[in-house]
């Protein structure tokens, strides 16, 4: 009887989590192996080849492609930390109206549907747009030249990215005393010292989580370069759907998802050595 107890103990963690297992399988684990089976395949006599793959890889046209995405994306994490860090720094040790107004200005964007958000950016930036028709009221003649140009979508990206970069900060720094900075500040420890020996340590893991996330989120984004994005060069998301509905040559399609599923790996293996290394940064 009480072997059958234990048995019975045993096995239902499994069934519970048998459904979730299955639902992983099917929805992630076997598009992925799908998708690289497909990859390595011809498209007229489905035997195997690279060529999928060597397209991508040496064709000039889809290495500026590649190189054109990693340069936004990389872009897009950069200024995304640095502004947002500062949003953090400034909401977190300035308690004041104005930090209050920064929080709700930095969730705002959160509420807003993400191609509501593009088209209304278009509608401000596009040459004779909003700015253009603002600078002609005060006799200038001005065309901000940000669309179909990396510089628009590096601002659009900022948009989603830099909020989420300062939230994640933020609930970071608040895990930091105030009785630790005000001590610091009692031995004569300036701003860069504070910086540099209490608030950056404390702060490590999160920077590198925000910028693996970030990067995820913009190497494979499909509606703003779409919308935004110029014919050449242009963002892989983009030429992974025309490869896929309008040449309908689903092997290089295949090889494309297989590429950026491997760009996107990058940030995995930083999320999961930042996890590792953990208890050595603090």
């Amino acid at each position: 009887m009480n072997e059958s107890r234990g048995l019975r103990k045993a096995i239902i963690p499994y069934i519970y989590v048998t459904p979730a297992f299955l639902l992983i399988l099917l929805l992630i684990a076997y598009p992925i192996v799908t998708s690289i089976q497909l990859s390595f395949q011809d498209s007229t006599t489905s035997h195997f080849t690279i060529a999928n793959y060597q397209y991508f890889l040496t064709n000039k046209i889809q290495l500026f492609n590649i190189g054109y995405t990693l340069f936004v994306s990389i872009a897009t994490v950069l200024l995304s930390l640095i502004l947002g860090f500062i949003l953090a720094l400034y909401i977190r040790f300035n308690q004041n109206k104005i930090s209050k107004a920064v929080v709700a200005l930095t969730v705002l964007p959160q509420f807003i549907p993400g191609l509501v958000a593009v088209y209304s950016f278009m509608m401000v930036v596009r040459n004779g747009g909003v700015l253009s028709r603002i600078a002609l009221k005060f006799g200038i003649q001005y065309n901000p030249n940000m669309l179909y140009a990396a510089k628009g979508l590096i601002s659009m990206n900022l948009w989603f990215n830099i909020p989420f970069a300062t939230l994640l900060l933020l609930a970071s720094l608040s895990s930091i005393k105030d009785a630790s900075i005000e001590s610091a500040r009692d031995i004569g420890a300036k701003k860069m010292t504070l910086l540099k020996d209490i608030i950056l340590p404390s702060t490590y893991k999160q920077i590198f989580i925000a910028g693996a996330f970030v990067f995820m989120s913009n190497v494979g984004a499909f509606t703003t370069p779409f919308l935004m994005g110029a014919n050449n060069p242009q963002m892989l998301g983009v030429v992974l759907y025309r490869e896929f509905n309008e040449n309908m040559n689903y092997n290089q399609a295949a090889a494309l998802s297989v590429i950026l599923f491997l760009l996107c790996s990058l940030s995995a293996v930083v999320y999961i050595i930042v996890n590792m290394r953990k208890e050595k940064w603090r």
